[in-house]
């Protein structure tokens, strides 16, 4: 991989991964209610459920999903239904010691299927696929393989990075937000931003 392309892979990285999108937004959520610790075991399932989507769009599963109408659309109601749902457990949640067992709690692999339902993240790796392991400056590429790892690494590196940056923030404010309702408020202010993430993917 060329320097250009490789300093055009890591801008666009940039910018897809730190972006706000369902996967920072429960980070913050995450360590806000439950503790950086907690939000952690998120942050790693991120990374490792991108790069098995990834390894998946460049073997052909990507085009397949966007390809097909009806596996589009299940992915894409699959991913809302499941947006929704965290939606709306997060914005009852008001209260800190309610939190570990009638509110907010994604297990390492739900977030990890969490990227398989994200048509988001299927446009990007297919993005990715097309414009970095399947081509190569213009030019078809003659070592796919290597470039897909590269991918792989890079992302795996921004998709930790950016959620546990997001985690790390909320985890700041969790003093702040103890006090009064200002959890309550917080927690309903994040489950808007998945309500509107959900509808605009509906979009897509």
């Amino acid at each position: 991989m060329t320097a250009p392309e490789l300093t055009a892979l890591l801008l666009f990285c940039t910018a897809m991964s730190f972006s706000p999108g369902p996967n920072t937004t429960l980070s913050t959520a995450l360590a806000a209610n439950l503790g950086l610790k907690r939000a952690l075991r998120f942050c790693f399932a991120v990374p490792t459920g991108w790069t098995l989507l990834m390894l998946g769009s460049g073997l052909g599963m990507g085009a397949l999903i966007t390809g097909v109408p009806a596996l589009r659309w299940a992915v894409t109601l699959l991913g809302v239904a499941y947006m929704l749902w965290l939606a709306w457990k997060l914005s009852k949640a008001g209260k800190m010691t309610e939190i570990d067992t009638t509110r907010l709690n994604v297990t390492f692999w739900q977030g990890v299927g969490l990227q398989f339902v994200n048509i988001k993240a299927w446009m990007l790796a297919l993005t990715l696929s097309a414009g970095w392991v399947v081509n190569a400056a213009g030019q078809p590429s003659t070592n796919p393989g290597e470039r897909l790892a590269i991918i792989c690494g890079v992302m795996m590196v921004f998709a930790f990075t950016s959620n546990f940056a997001y985690a790390l923030i909320g985890s700041l404010l969790r003093q702040w937000l103890a006090q009064g309702q200002r959890l309550l408020w917080f927690n309903r202010a994040l489950a808007l931003v998945l309500v509107a993430t959900a509808l605009w993917m509906l979009a897509l």
